[in-house]
């Protein structure tokens, strides 16, 4: 089973982005030097989480240069946000980049203030997110020669006349991985041959603290599709090895009880953050075309917990996981900065790493040389 690290920071201020972007950098230099097997990003904009997830793909190609045996992901790119022609061409040179070391996780999007920034309307996210995957697919499969592909959707406009370049390292495209959740996602990665996000929740509940009983429902619905669909042995394989199940915060310390009481200051100080940005999220919902319709649960709630975070110590995270190695589980996506990074949390990200490499890795993984 591999192990990935998830940078999900926030900064709180202007003044705190510099200093982010240099401790998150150093943060994935010993990530890789410990063994873990890709670097991880989200896609957010405006509200201080993750600053520099403005351009993942520019903070990716950074990291590439400094880190050639790691791969690379998103977890996810909110589709409606980016022009189709941007989408595909960022996603190209990343592929050439990283000599095909990328996973492109790919949804429509959670946040309304997000989408009315790029002039989107969040109810319809959905829609614009599957013309836009469309497009994509259409702009990677044109030639030169190719009469042109027309853009007309929502607030994205354009007329391609030659072709996308640079062209793609991965033969078709880099895979994008879905959330194995909706029937019409699952089935775009299985009968693709792609890996896929694989949830612990069934809405309209986001929490709850039987994790495990929708993983293996979620698991088991895209693992039969993607047998049933004619690929290759080595294909499913691929697929199954970078299939994703992600925690938004990994907590590891020599105890149990450290572990929990750490765990809890850390989710209070991310709970402070989330109540901060509420206002800026409900001037968003301030009309029908922007309202959500699921709430997250508190973070300092058991539901919360249950579903978002792995913690203890590291016999206690070794017991949790090995149900999810048995399951087929191949690649455990750790949130190993959730929250402010303050130089104290950057302190216990820095612990969970350490303690993860030398002490939870061994029971499910030959290392690799770096």
């Amino acid at each position: 089973m591999r192990f990935s690290v998830f940078l999900n920071a926030r900064s709180m201020a202007p003044d705190k982005d510099r200093q982010l972007i240099h401790d998150l950098t150093d943060h994935a230099v010993l990530a890789e030097a410990l063994g873990f097997d890709a670097i991880f990003m989200p896609d957010h904009h405006f509200n201080g989480y993750m600053p520099i997830a403005s351009d993942s793909f520019m903070f990716a190609s950074y990291l590439a240069a400094k880190l050639p045996r790691m791969h690379f992901g998103f977890s996810v790119v909110s589709v409606p946000l980016h022009h189709p022609v941007r989408f595909v061409e960022r996603i190209n040179i990343l592929d050439q980049l990283t000599d095909g070391k990328l996973m492109v996780g790919v949804g429509s999007g959670t946040t309304p203030e997000e989408m009315i920034g790029f002039g989107v309307n969040y109810k319809d996210a959905g829609a614009v997110s599957e013309a836009n995957l469309a497009l994509a697919e259409q702009l990677w499969a044109k030639g030169m020669e190719d009469p042109a592909i027309e853009i007309d959707n929502g607030p994205h406009k354009g007329r391609v006349l030659q072709r996308i370049a640079p062209a793609q390292y991965t033969k078709g495209h880099a895979p994008l991985m879905p959330v194995a959740m909706k029937e019409t996602s699952t089935r775009r990665a299985a009968e693709n041959g792609w890996p896929a996000f694989i949830p612990a929740f069934t809405p309209p509940k986001i929490g709850g603290t039987e994790p495990m009983k929708h993983v293996a429902k979620y698991y088991g619905i895209y693992r039969q599709m993607l047998e049933e669909a004619g690929h290759a042995p080595d294909v499913v394989a691929k697929a199954l090895d970078w299939t994703t199940h992600t925690y938004q915060c990994v907590h590891v310390a020599e105890s149990d009880d450290q572990a929990r009481e750490e765990l809890e200051i850390i989710l209070r100080s991310y709970q402070d953050a989330i109540e901060r940005e509420a206002e800026f999220n409900a001037r968003a919902e301030s009309d029908s075309a922007n309202k959500k319709t699921d709430r997250t649960p508190n973070a300092l709630t058991e539901d919360w917990i249950g579903t978002w975070c792995l913690y203890g110590a590291p016999e206690t995270v070794i017991e949790h996981l090995k149900p999810y190695e048995e399951l087929g589980i191949g690649n455990i996506l750790c949130g190993t900065t959730t929250g402010p990074l303050t130089e104290e949390r950057l302190r216990l990200g820095n612990q969970t790493l350490q303690l993860i490499s030398d002490k939870v890795m061994p029971a499910f993984k030959v290392r690799e040389p770096a």
